[in-house]
């Protein structure tokens, strides 16, 4: 999986896109770009890594003390999809 293939739901409030990749039953990432998200307004995206619905650090994906980063092109994206699929070992899926 990569970016083009995830389906964005349309956010009102704020105007936006977002989408939850799920590895496994544990793990989700979440990946957003709207006007409150860090580097959303240049068309960037934002990510956060959820464990059993709990925002937490990713070691290689997120920096330490951080549970977002943003700034992200679709590659940069596109490469955190598979950094997440090897640190969990499961497949990304989306529930839609």
């Amino acid at each position: 999986m990569n970016i083009k293939n995830i389906k964005f739901q349309e956010m009102a409030v704020p105007k936006g896109k977002q989408a939850l990749v799920y590895f496994g039953d544990d793990y989700k990432l979440s990946v957003v770009s709207n006007e409150g998200s860090y580097g959303g307004d240049r068309g960037l995206y934002e990510i956060g890594v959820f464990k059993n619905n709990d925002m937490v650090e990713m070691p290689g994906i997120t920096e330490v003390g951080d549970t977002v980063k943003g700034f992200l092109t679709e590659s940069d994206v596109d490469v955190i999809i598979k950094k997440m699929h090897m640190a969990t070992g499961e497949q990304p899926t989306q529930i839609c």
